[in-house]
């Protein structure tokens, strides 16, 4: 009884050995050390095999034999295994290593049981099944090893018949215990190939597995950077309406209304109160009652002046199908509104003027004939009428004048324009300033450069921008006022400068100075500088006026250089 609980405890203590590879290779594992599992697994395969030569060892130093007669060594299981796993170079190392351990240890001696018991013979079967093995199913693997396991231990156990004993008796408790030693070999080589296999499959899972999570992590990273730089408001929300997300535009528009609010303030609150407390509203109890029934919806919200388009979409769980919550795309039309209605209240004062400016023009033909009636009968008529005759005249005149400064003020046909130079024209237009400065006991001066760029203007609309800017400039002036007209090339452009010496213009006066019809002269008629306006933007040019009280006005108009269309036009002040 004593032997036989001796070689139980020694058969254990060969198991326990013969197992120590996989411990270690579990535990390797554990340290995240390895790298995700590939065709040929260089790096677990390299320690897979130094784990198994440890545990070889281990049997090695702790073989005996049972019933001093049957060689006990368990390390033919890690043997076999790394031979199987490995490379044919690292397989022929182990094979080497399990022979020399043999050699040391191995009982009792001879050649012969050392062959028996180092299993060498069956080392070409073991290296012509590697290759098939690494391919091949778990319960392939498992049978793979049963072949050269089975012969190899049955060798074993004819040891000692060899040697002229025969231990295995009829119905004895040692015969028992070798024939139980044999097959638990056996099956513990197969359970620990199951273990391996299930060990890197579980590596693989969890590479696989944490594979997908970052890949998750960055499709949800990249959607929201995606719906951060969408020109619209997102906010999704759950089964009970409160905010479990929201995009950089959603966040902006509820800080427009509610600022110094965060992220973390808005996240896992109520959305309705951020669309304001207006219950009552038809449109917003239209908006709840869609998410509330899970429908799409569209809806228009007007909240503290700002127009926005709802649209409301239920979220759905694909796996499921049940609804996950809503989401929330809100779209800010504020300025969208003002633009539409702009647009439209042009096209209306675009048709009032197309009507305004064929009602004047066939104004003036009635009016020749009255002035020229009128002329007949001051010539038929006494002297003593001719002031009445004049002051009639003179009233159409001025009429006809405001009805040409009105026409070319409406007019919106593209202009003809030629290269020339800008200081010819001011050249041209000098003797007529001089002559109204002097009628007015004023004088005129020209600073203009010798070169300037060509540009592409139309000389008659220059012209009359020029008399309409110079004689303004004179009506503001007193005596001894000067007038000067400058010009100068900068990048891009020639700015043209009409200066006075006038009273200058008043602050609050200045925003007004290009309304049409807008004027602070008796007799004016509040289109001259209307008219300048839109003869500079049809130039694709600027206006800038600036002005100071007792000391005068200055108008800087900017022509661009080139033939290229600016495509903007601005008023600055």
């Amino acid at each position: 009884m004593i032997a036989i609980i001796g070689a139980i405890k020694d058969i254990l203590l060969q198991i326990s050995a013969a197992s120590f590879f996989l411990f270690l290779f579990q535990w390797w594992l554990e340290q995240n050390r390895l790298t995700r599992r590939n065709g040929k697994f260089p790096d677990d395969q390299s320690f897979l095999i130094i784990a198994c030569a440890l545990s070889l060892a281990l049997c090695s130093m702790l073989s005996t034999t049972l019933f001093d007669v049957a060689y006990l060594n368990l390390g033919i299981l890690p043997a076999f295994i790394g031979i199987l796993y490995g490379n044919f170079r690292s397989g022929l190392s182990l094979g080497a290593f399990f022979l020399f351990c043999n050699l040391l240890f191995s009982e009792p001696a001879g050649l012969s049981n050392l062959l028996l018991n180092s299993a060498i013979l069956l080392y070409p079967l073991l290296y012509s099944l590697a290759a098939p093995f690494k391919n091949g199913t778990v319960m392939e693997k498992i049978g793979m090893l049963w072949m050269a396991l089975f012969p190899s231990m049955l060798f074993i156990m004819l040891v000692p018949i060899l040697n002229g004993k025969n231990p295995y008796q009829a119905h004895s408790a040692e015969t028992l215990l070798l024939t139980l030693y044999l097959f638990l070999t056996i099956g513990l080589g197969g359970a620990l190939v199951y273990v391996v296999e299930m060990t890197w499959d579980r590596l693989q899972k969890k590479e696989q597995l944490k594979g997908i999570s970052e890949k998750f992590q960055w499709e949800s990273e990249k959607l929201q950077q995606i719906t951060n730089v969408m020109p619209l408001s997102v906010m999704s929300l759950d089964e009970d309406g409160v905010i479990t997300g929201l995009n950089e535009y959603m966040l902006s528009s509820i800080q427009h209304h509610f600022p110094g609010l965060t992220r973390g303030d808005i996240i896992s609150q109520p959305a309705l109160p951020f669309f304001g407390n207006r219950l009552e509203s038809v449109s917003l109890q239209k908006l709840v009652h869609s998410i509330e029934t899970k429908q799409r919806h569209s809806e228009k919200l007007v909240i503290d002046t700002r127009t926005y388009h709802v649209y409301s979409a239920p979220l759905l769980n694909q796996i499921s199908g049940v609804p996950g919550g809503a989401v929330l795309i809100v779209q800010d039309t504020t300025e969208e509104e003002k633009l539409r209605s702009e647009l439209d209240n042009v096209e209306r004062l675009t048709l009032v003027g197309q009507m305004a400016a064929g009602i004047t023009h066939e104004i003036r033909n009635p009016m020749a004939v009255v002035r020229g009636f009128l002329q007949l009968m001051q010539e038929k008529s006494s002297s003593e009428l001719d002031s009445y005759y004049q002051i009639v005249m003179e009233e159409l005149d001025r009429a006809n004048s405001i009805i040409n400064d009105f026409l070319s003020l409406a007019q919106s046909r593209i202009t003809d324009k030629e290269e020339v130079l800008l200081h010819n024209i001011i050249e041209d237009l000098g003797p007529l300033l001089w002559a109204d400065a002097n009628l007015r006991g004023q004088s005129v001066e020209l600073k203009l450069p010798p070169s300037l760029p060509l540009l592409q203007l139309n000389v008659r609309e220059i012209k009359q921008l020029i008399l309409n800017l110079g004689r303004n400039a004179m009506e503001a002036m007193g005596d001894k006022g000067v007038l000067t007209l400058e010009l100068r090339s900068v990048p891009g452009r020639v700015e043209m400068t009409v200066r006075d010496t006038g009273s200058g213009i008043p602050e609050t006066q200045r925003d007004k100075l290009f309304v049409p019809f807008y004027t602070t002269k008796s007799q004016g008629t509040g289109l001259g500088l209307s008219l300048c306006l839109s003869i500079v933007e049809r130039h694709n040019g600027t206006i800038q006026v600036e002005s100071e009280e007792g000391k005068g006005t200055t108008f800087i108009i900017s022509f661009p250089c080139g033939q290229e269309e600016m495509g903007t036009f601005a008023l600055a002040e």
